[in-house]
């Protein structure tokens, strides 16, 4: 699927549907796009299982949005990582990994809403985080 998503253009000559969808991302969400990274991240570790998957698969969409709006590409990398590392606490098979390891099998619907505002939470306040940091502390470094 990561290949396809990546390289799906290049027998018409035209951008791939990640470049694609990150810039139509990109103009909806503007300069906001710091709230949309780790959601991002989030969301491909959720669907992939995998933090270094989600990394591989939206690592291009987020370089492309960060550079259509005037974002830091360093920082919102940053960001698809930590999303992506928050997204494998409602990753359905490691959730039914660590059900069936505790005996709660048939539990996985509450965890995974229990653990969803606590995932979408993280990934706002580290948004919020790379702002305050981008704007006061490191406010030349990117």
């Amino acid at each position: 699927m990561t290949y396809i998503l990546m390289n799906s253009g290049a027998a018409t000559g035209t951008d791939s549907m990640l470049i694609v969808m990150a810039k139509t991302a990109a103009s909806a969400a503007g300069k906001g796009w710091y709230f949309v990274a780790p959601l991002v991240g989030i969301l491909g570790s959720f669907v992939s299982g995998s933090a270094t998957v989600s990394d591989i698969m939206f690592g291009a969409l987020q370089f492309s949005a960060a550079q259509e709006v005037g974002l830091p590409v360093i920082a919102i990398l940053s960001l698809q990582t930590i999303g992506a590392a928050a997204g494998n606490m409602i990753c359905v098979h490691n959730v039914v990994s660590v059900l069936t390891t505790v005996g709660l099998v048939g539990k996985e619907g509450k965890i995974i809403k229990n653990n969803i505002k606590i995932c979408i939470s993280y990934g706002i306040i580290s948004a919020l985080c790379a702002i305050i940091l981008l704007k006061t502390v490191f406010p030349n470094m990117f």
